[in-house]
């Protein structure tokens, strides 16, 4: 897969295109990349996904944007192992925002990527106050256009809202079924403060690349990236008992009977179970007892899914 950043350096040969910010990369999403792969094979075309960095809503509201599911790192990750020949980052900034939707569709569709068809989504809108609908896309003369209808499952629209919503209520196993997979973060393992390894419980700090986690608490966790799925137990949030309440969300992840040395290492922690949620505990000693009864609970809970 070749990653471009920015339309006005994509030199990309004739292709079947899709737009969108792609957060999450849920059964909806899915849906569109095979259905853009099965037209790309049958037609001897390229497959293109072109994506925004940041998220529009950061660029326009930061402080009310949403949670990200997925870094960008993430995201490519996995329109690569959906098999997409070229993704386009496009920086969203005041000049691209303010863009008119026929410049968008006539200029950056069909000139600069090149598109011969289009998918998109059922609530695809594109342009300057995203002035530009499916009507409008479907109109060019360059490109044919088609949007898929919705996802749904259990009569829930799939959508990246309703993973966070699932997400943000604890209930990592629904957000697993929106997603085709589990809830998952990766990042490279970095130096701690020691303290899990200082109470008996040693655990892999994750570095975060979000702008903020979708959910907090204490996970079941397996974890991708040592060889084989490895059993564990997260936890993830500010560490209200040890830290401020204004300290920056943690990911620590104490692997079950592992005593490799894996700093600097990249990992995936899929999200199986949520425990419980964070709690401030009077002493060091009282976590140290919970701590204790999380593992338990995790090991059973491992054990119960063999």
């Amino acid at each position: 897969m070749r990653v471009v950043r920015g339309v006005h350096g994509a030199t990309l040969p004739p292709c079947v295109l899709t737009i969108g910010n792609f957060d999450g990369l849920h059964l909806g999403h899915a849906t569109i990349l095979s259905e853009m792969k099965s037209i790309a094979d049958s037609q001897g075309l390229a497959t293109a996904v072109m994506t925004f960095e940041p998220h529009p809503r950061e660029f326009f509201a930061a402080a009310s944007a949403p949670a990200r599911l997925t870094s960008l790192r993430e995201k490519l990750e996995y329109l690569g192992a959906a098999g997409v020949d070229y993704v386009v980052v496009q920086h969203f900034n005041q000049r691209f925002a303010a863009l008119d939707a026929l410049a968008f569709r006539d200029e950056i569709i069909a000139r600069q990527l090149n598109a011969r068809h289009v998918l998109v989504g059922d609530d695809f809108r594109f342009g300057a106050k995203r002035a530009g609908d499916f009507s409008l896309l479907a109109q060019s003369i360059e490109f044919t256009a088609r949007h898929l209808p919705t996802i749904a499952y259990h009569g829930e629209r799939v959508s990246s809202t309703a993973v966070r919503s699932a997400l943000s209520a604890g209930n990592v196993e629904l957000a697993g079924h929106l997603l085709g997979r589990p809830y998952s973060m990766s990042g490279r393992v970095i130096q701690g403060d020691q303290l899990g390894r200082k109470l008996g419980f040693p655990t892999a700090n994750i570095q975060l690349k979000h702008n903020r986690p979708p959910l907090a608490g204490i996970f079941v966790v397996e974890v991708q990236g040592l060889g084989k799925p490895w059993p564990a137990v997260a936890s993830l949030g500010r560490r209200p008992t040890v830290k401020n309440p204004d300290a920056l969300p943690v990911l620590e992840v104490h692997l079950f009977d592992f005593d490799r040395d894996i700093y600097r290492q990249h990992l995936q922690v899929d999200f199986l179970h949520k425990l419980r949620n964070e709690e401030k505990y009077p002493d060091l000693a009282t976590l140290t007892a919970q701590i204790a009864k999380d593992c338990e609970h995790a090991r059973a809970w491992h054990a119960a899914r063999q």
